[in-house]
């Protein structure tokens, strides 16, 4: 069974395996570059270690870009007074390789 793990990083919480590759919110951290985030749960088949709050940092990944989320469009009206505005937005995110769980 694989080592499973959840991870917390820009206010939100992430399920995660060795291999595999997430958008998470925007790091300052350069492309190439290694990264540990804050573990607060690992699981491996039965085996399980819960952190109260957290275990530390236990899963380390690599940043594989930083980049924009595609554009979404705001609309804010309120009908019987000719208002309407319309906004654009693109989120910032950062793409990262997660490499391994201790």
């Amino acid at each position: 069974m694989a080592k499973i793990a959840v991870v917390k990083t820009g206010g939100k919480q992430y399920k995660v395996e060795a291999g595999q590759t997430i958008k998470v919110e925007k790091l300052e951290v350069e492309a190439g570059q290694k990264v540990k985030l804050d573990t607060l749960l690992v699981a491996e088949g039965e085996k399980l270690e819960i952190g109260q709050p957290s275990l530390g940092e236990k899963v380390e990944a690599t940043v594989i870009s930083n980049g924009r989320h595609p554009k979404i469009t705001v609309v804010k009206y309120k009908s019987k007074t000719r208002y309407k505005r319309t906004l654009g937005h693109r989120q910032h995110f950062t793409a990262l390789k997660i490499e391994s769980i201790a």
